[in-house]
């Protein structure tokens, strides 16, 4: 199943409003709190709509996307705090979006970012009091629960099949999303160098692909690590289908309690649930496991300034996440001295991956309709389009990192082997 060339939804203007439109009159008051609801959020070019039709625009030229507020309560609620309100608006329906939203949020996003370019200091009051993300080990279950164990059939619906929940990696364009992440996952494997009797561990293991495909495209033994209970029982029911109870072992347990020694250490997509204050803890983890010629591999979304999550993304989708710059992913590594080898950004394979899960999500509505109401759809489809546009103007980034013990000299003079694919048995890199 492969996404239309534009995946991003564009809904036309309309020349008039019937379903939106309410008797409720406007007043001058409603149009200066517009206005000032465009300057708070720096005066992006779009048009606003008000429950009874009225036309306010932040921009000279005619703007190509707009938002409907379909009450005046909405409209206050969006003024006092637009960074919780516009998700829950959404959600329930009291706000819709014309131009498609994913070109709205760009526009939105870009605008907000040329409003405020300050970086924040993650050791500030101010910063700790906006970012809830101390995820202790019970908090962590928590937040792990509530986005991951909402149900198996669910992801089922819109993953792809080996349910991979991060970014893949696109040889080219017009590659599926299956072969892209198949690619992700050789690639993962080439820049950790892997070789048959190796032993590796895996913090965070989703569903399981990553440390199947290890165990049988390289001939590792993985031991892989995750709190997600319905995640974990997933794996184990794969692994027993593949015949690969002997080399790969899941654990229900939180990667801080990682224990043994290995040759390998990789963790896809869990950093982003660790938070800042727990970085040295997962750099002790990681030192105390991993041999003196061993590799390491940290893949995570990242950001360029250290900003806090919006309290919408944190309340109501993932709680307790935060992307790291790579400043701060430096206290993973510095305290503990390992070196850093390679550092990859693949931003855009990001974005694209989102366009694929969006359109695919979208398809099968009719049947994720049974499963939730409007509201989780309504917002799940906000999260989503969110990310292709964080993705799509660089506010998010994704980064690989590959490290190493300072001693290791065995570490390659060139980075030719990451192009050339060994293990994938599929032949479709």
């Amino acid at each position: 199943m492969k996404p239309p060339k534009s995946s991003t939804f564009v809904v036309p203007f309309h020349d008039k409003y019937d379903n939106i439109v309410s008797s409720d009159a406007v007043y001058g008051f409603d149009r200066w709190i517009t206005r000032k609801l465009l300057q708070s959020i720096g005066a992006p070019p779009l048009r606003i709509i008000l429950w009874n039709g009225t036309e306010i625009t932040g921009a000279a030229s005619k703007p190509s996307v707009g938002m409907v507020i379909r009450n005046r309560a909405t409209l206050w609620r969006l003024l006092i705090n637009p960074l919780l309100h516009f998700g829950d608006d959404y959600s329930a329906g009291s706000i819709e979006i014309q131009g498609g939203l994913v070109p709205f949020l760009k526009t939105i996003y870009l605008a907000m970012e040329k409003k405020s370019k300050i970086s924040i200091n993650p050791d500030s009051a101010a910063y700790r009091r906006n970012q809830p993300n101390l995820n202790a080990l019970q908090e962590s279950r928590r937040n792990i629960h509530h986005h991951y164990d909402i149900g198996n059939d669910f992801y089922k619906l819109w993953l792809d099949s080996d349910m991979l929940y991060t970014c893949a990696y696109f040889p080219d364009r017009d590659a599926s999303l299956e072969d892209a992440q198949i690619a992700k996952m050789d690639l993962v494997c080439r820049k950790l160098r892997l070789k048959p009797g190796q032993t590796v561990v895996e913090a965070g293991c989703g569903w399981g692909s990553l440390a199947r495909y290890m165990a049988s495209c390289y001939g590792v033994t993985v031991k892989a690590y995750n709190i997600s209970h319905e995640q974990i029982a997933y794996a184990r029911q794969r692994a027993g289908l593949e015949g690969l109870e002997g080399q790969v072992e899941y654990i229900e347990e939180d990667y801080r309690k990682i224990n043994g020694t290995y040759d390998r250490f990789v963790s896809v997509g869990m950093l982003e649930h660790v938070g800042p204050d727990h970085y040295r803890e997962l750099g002790q983890v990681i030192n105390r496991c991993l041999t003196d010629q061993g590799l390491g591999l940290i893949h995570t979304i990242g950001q360029n300034r250290a900003t806090p999550m919006s309290p919408w993304f944190l309340q109501r989708i993932f709680p307790g996440s935060y992307p790291p710059t790579l400043r701060e992913m430096m206290a993973i590594f510095e305290p503990f001295d390992f070196s850093v080898l390679d550092v990859e950004n693949l931003r855009l394979h990001y974005a694209k991956t989102c366009e694929h899960w969006l359109w695919r999500f979208e398809q099968k509505l009719d049947l994720i309709s049974e499963m939730f109401d409007q509201t989780f759809i309504r917002a799940w489809r906000l999260y989503l389009s969110g990310c292709i546009a964080n993705f799509g103007i660089g506010a998010l980034q994704l980064y690989q990192v590959v490290f190493s013990r300072p001693t290791d000299n065995l570490v390659p003079w060139t980075r030719s082997h990451l192009f050339a694919p060994t293990g994938n048995p599929h032949g479709k890199l």
